[in-house]
């Protein structure tokens, strides 16, 4: 992105106005804390999952537990999924629903959660931004960006194993 002290300064002006930032007063230069669980009425471990759907957009529980994992460590991806069933069920007393359950996307294997903060969302909208390959409207997709997405996918999986195996004190697979 590309914002001038202008932009950014109106941006600040309308949180504040909001009550979503407070200015802390200390340094040379002003700092701003979010106020977002305040305003929202939401703890801390929902304000995360919002968090990533805002940054990442629509995902599933699952991805949802593996991206948090920096800011709040979930026990386990039915937390998760509990989280994410109470800003569904909010009352509109509280504002209404925070997220929304999509539906599953053909070949995909769990269905992906989306935060409702900018209004409601469109389903061909989220279909195609989950499916990346569907996005010039062909089923197929490049190869290339296939074949890219599938080394992501695999080099998140050893990832993700090799840190498994280091907490159980294990070596990692392909090693003695």
């Amino acid at each position: 992105m590309e914002l001038d002290e202008t932009r950014i300064a109106q941006a600040l002006d309308k949180l504040k106005q909001e009550g979503l930032i407070r200015e802390s007063s200390g340094g040379r230069s002003p700092r701003y804390d979010h106020n977002f669980q305040r305003v929202m009425g939401v703890p801390e471990q929902s304000a995360v999952l919002l968090g990533l759907l805002m940054l990442r957009g629509p995902q599933t529980a699952g991805e949802l537990r593996l991206n948090s994992d920096r800011w709040y460590k979930f026990a386990d991806i039915s937390s998760v999924e509990g989280f994410l069933e109470e800003l569904q069920e909010r009352s509109e007393e509280k504002g209404g629903a925070l997220v929304v359950k999509l539906d599953r996307a053909s070949g995909a294997r769990e269905q992906r959660w989306a935060h409702l903060l900018c209004g409601p969302v469109a389903v061909a909208q989220s279909a195609s931004a989950t499916r990346p390959d569907l996005i010039d409207g062909s089923a197929s997709g490049s190869s290339t960006q296939r074949i890219e997405q599938l080394e992501i996918d695999v080099a998140q999986l050893r990832a993700t194993v090799q840190k498994l195996c280091a907490e159980l004190g294990l070596s990692p697979p392909g090693q003695t």
